[in-house]
Order: structure tokens, then sequence, then C-alpha cells
């Protein structure tokens, strides 16, 4: 007989429900949110798992990874398709959640969701980054303009290099305006350069990835734009025909595309 495992994960702990291929509880509980808990809890059962399935999450990419090292035959499913799913159910509980997917994995009504390679996750984590300094420094930026413009002092064109040394020359003046400004360049100049030195590391990753560089051999293609799409292919044999990568990325071929030319 054919059994499934759904894990309703959180933070601290994660529930656990064991059905049959006839949809009978075979055992509930909880563990730890950890890799080895989970997967002796599972394990001690004695049975032979078809899936055991947890819902895509920033915690499943660690779990899915680990337990597919024990041996478990664990699959990552669409979080919208579980929740439209477990909508059904009179109570939302963890319990009941654990339950519903489950019953999910028995039933075979879900979308598996790609996980991606450590190698990729460590990517996207130092593209995300550097992208999270750029968007701070550029705050900070707009927040001293809109500041300055209230007493009609204009920035004018400014480059990464020069703002800071514009920005001063506006308020050398006003003594209380340096007192409120002066920590917010501070700050700014502090994001500039540990934002160089992520970008520093991008480009030396794309000079080092064979896959990168011949990405970047496609006109207009640079570097950040060759490691996020290599990212998000991660293993390109997992698409069939190379038509599929469009549509991953949220493409629509123009015959199904609404509206006009």
């Amino acid at each position: 007989m054919a059994y499934y495992a759904g894990l309703d994960v959180s933070t601290d702990t994660t529930s656990i429900c064991i059905v049959d291929q006839e949809g009978a509880v075979i055992r509930e509980g909880k563990a730890s949110t950890d890799p080895g808990e989970i997967g002796r809890f599972i394990q001690s059962c004695g049975l032979q798992f078809s899936r055991v399935g947890l819902e895509a999450s920033n915690l499943s990419i660690w779990l899915y990874h680990e337990l597919l090292a024990a041996g478990l035959p664990v699959i990552c499913i669409e979080t919208r398709h579980a929740s439209a799913a477990l909508k059904a159910q009179n109570v939302k509980t963890d319990r009941n959640d654990a339950r519903g997917i489950a019953h999910i994995m028995r039933t075979g009504w879900f979308k598996v969701v790609h996980v991606k390679s450590h190698a990729s996750q460590k990517l996207r984590v130092l593209l995300n980054n550097r992208r999270c300094l750029l968007e701070k420094r550029l705050q900070i930026e707009n927040q001293v303009r809109g500041t300055l413009k209230v007493f009609g002092l204009k920035t004018g064109v400014v480059t990464a290099n020069s703002y800071e040394a514009r920005i001063r020359e506006l308020i050398c003046h006003d003594e209380e305006l340096q007192t409120y400004i002066g920590p917010l360049l501070e700050a700014r100049r502090h994001l500039r350069e540990q934002g160089l030195k992520l970008e520093k590391i991008i480009i030396e990753v794309g000079r080092t990835s064979e896959v990168c560089r011949r990405l970047m051999t496609i006109p207009g293609v640079g570097v950040l734009t060759a490691l996020v799409f290599m990212t998000a292919i991660d293993r390109p044999e997992r698409f069939g025909k190379s038509r599929n990568v469009g549509a991953s990325l949220g493409l629509t071929p123009r015959k199904y595309a609404s509206g006009e030319n």
C-alpha cells in the first residue's frame, strides 16, 4: 500500500500527517522544524512513502534538500494551489493544514515547484542584497533631495560620485540643515561602499562562470542580466522544450495574448 505525508511548516514546529492511499490517517503529530527531527518522525513509522509534500516557503528550500538527502521522496508544491485546496476546510489549524497537504499528495492535485540548487540560491542572495543596498541608497538620496526643495535648494543633475559634494555645497551656510542631513549622507556613503563591494564580487563571479560569459556575448546583456537569468533557469535540463522557458518566466506567446497590436 502507498503512503503519503503532509508537512505544515512554521518557524518553530512542523505539523505532520501521514495517510494511506485510501485517505485514512495513519499518524499525526508535531516535530521541531529541523530536517533531522522531521525525518525521524516520518521514518519511525517504518512505511514506504510515495510522496512527502510541503508548501513553498523560505524554510522549504532548506528542508527540501535535507529531507531529499535523507532518502525521502520530497515534493515542494505551489502555494496558491495548496491554499485553494485547503480553503475547503471548515477550521484552519496547523494540524488540518498538514492533513490537507497529505491528501493533496495522495490525490496528485498539485503543481510541483522547482527548488533551486544551493549554488543558485547563494547567487540570488548576492544579487538581492546588492539590489537592497542600491534601493536604500536611492531612497536616502531622494529623501535629501525632497528635503532641500522645501528651502528652494535644488540638487540638479549629479553623478553618484558628485552627489555628496553637491549636497554639502547647498547646505554649507545652514548649520541646522548640516546637523539634520549629515547622518543621511554618512549612511549613504556606507551603503554605497558596501554596494560596490558586492558589485565587485558579482563581476568576479561573471568572469569565472562559463555560462555567464556565454550569455554576455548577446548584445545588451551584461553580468547582472546574465546572472539573474542563469539563476532563474538553474537547471536547463528540467525544460523539455526551449519555448517552455518563456512560459516559466511569465511570458505569454502572442497567439495566446489578449488585446490588440
